[in-house]
């Protein structure tokens, strides 16, 4: 009897230890979850998606604007959980879904702002694709070139990675920007369904044809050189799941919250007297704001490879997807769709990507490209403001 209450006792304190160990860190980790549950990036989803349940958008311009800021929250929401999903997908599968997501929320704004209708319906995806690559390219690239000359006097990418994506980019630039100005088939700078389905299928080609460059023939032309500042641990995958979850929530709320608050948008670019097509600049700016910062960040890191990786790769998905989406959506709904430039945004486009093919053929950077990119993006928002 001794013997079976000794075993017991023992069975009982080698047990113990375990089990304890075990629920302190179940507990630690439900208290590390729930305080990541009242994160910014978890409250104002919730919180636009009421705003949006409530209805309040027409009810005065104070909760008009607070409509606005919610939009821009729910914006930095999705690129903040994209980020997360990124992060654990490794490079260089991150900064495509990041550049993806990106291009989801562009794609959202402007059918939402198209199906609202309006006097620029029709021009809208043109002015923001185009402010889009213009921003990217002169403000977003500009910027890292800027940024990191300042702080290390130069810094080196892969050539190949940069020549790849701008091979593609003016490829994709030309079929759907500039060529509709000089078709015959329609009065307007604009192509009909068959025209409009054929380049779409070519966009879709030469940017599916980027992506498996990016992700398996050549994928260590844009690898980052990883050997400063390795990345954090990648999260859980409770917290990836978490985060994919609240992406998927923050896309949906930023397509129906700017159809809502689409007249107020255009009401505000109006009372300035501004032309429409500053509303164009005015989504761009909000949906590449987050993805600037983060790559100004890796610039600031010396990794400027990762910020080439961010900005081409947003630029390529920008006007590679958000065109043939559009145009499906046209068709479908049987939209007008104006995509030709006009000769003064012809020009601007082909300095900036004159200046950007000058800037990264040498494999390494200096403050003068830099500041060359960003005079060219103050001269096209110049422009856009005083035609």
């Amino acid at each position: 009897m001794k013997a079976i209450k000794f075993w017991w006792l023992f069975c009982c304190s080698n047990l113990r230890k375990p089990f304890s160990v075990f629920f302190c860190k179940l507990e630690k980790s439900f208290s590390m979850n729930l305080k990541s549950l009242f994160h910014w990036s978890h409250i104002f989803p919730i919180l636009s998606l009421l705003y949006y349940l409530l209805g309040v958008t027409d009810d005065s311009p104070l909760m008009a604007a607070l409509g606005g800021l919610l939009l821009i929250a729910a914006v930095l929401s999705a690129v903040h959980h994209a980020e997360v999903v990124a992060h654990k997908v490794g490079e260089p599968f991150g900064t495509i879904i990041l550049a993806i997501c990106i291009t989801v929320l562009e794609v959202g704004l402007i059918v939402s702002l198209m199906m609202a209708g309006g006097n620029q319906a029709a021009t809208l995806p043109r002015d923001t694709v185009f402010a889009a690559i213009m921003l990217i390219l002169n403000g977003i690239l500009g910027a890292c070139l800027l940024v990191g000359g300042v702080k290390f006097k130069e810094q080196f990418f892969a050539r190949s990675s940069g020549n790849m994506a701008l091979i593609g980019l003016v490829a994709i630039v030309v079929m759907t920007l500039i060529l509709p100005n000089y078709t015959t088939s329609e009065i307007t700078p604009s192509f009909n369904n068959s025209q409009l389905i054929f380049f779409s299928v070519a966009a879709l080609v030469i940017y599916g044809t980027f992506l498996m460059v990016q992700t398996v023939r050549h994928r260590n032309y844009f690898l980052p050189d990883g050997d400063e500042d390795t990345h954090a641990e990648p999260p859980s995958n409770l917290t990836s799941f978490i985060s994919l979850l609240f992406l998927i929530l923050c896309l949906g709320v930023v397509v129906f919250l700017a159809k809502s608050l689409s007249p107020q948008i255009e009401n505000v670019v109006q009372s300035f007297g501004a032309p429409e097509s500053l509303v164009g600049v005015i989504i761009a700016a909000v949906v590449l704001l987050p993805e600037g910062l983060a790559a100004i960040k890796a610039a600031r890191r010396n990794q400027f490879q990762t910020s080439l990786n961010l900005a081409l790769g947003s630029a390529l998905a920008s006007i590679g997807l958000t065109i043939p989406c559009v145009a499906v959506v046209c068709i479908i709904f049987d939209l007008p769709l104006v995509l030709g430039l006009d000769t003064k945004s012809m020009i601007l486009l082909g300095l900036s990507l004159y200046t950007v093919m000058l800037s990264l053929n040498r494999g390494k950077t200096n403050v003068l490209y830099g500041v060359v990119l960003l005079v060219n993006l103050f001269a096209y928002v110049f422009t856009v403001i005083v035609p």
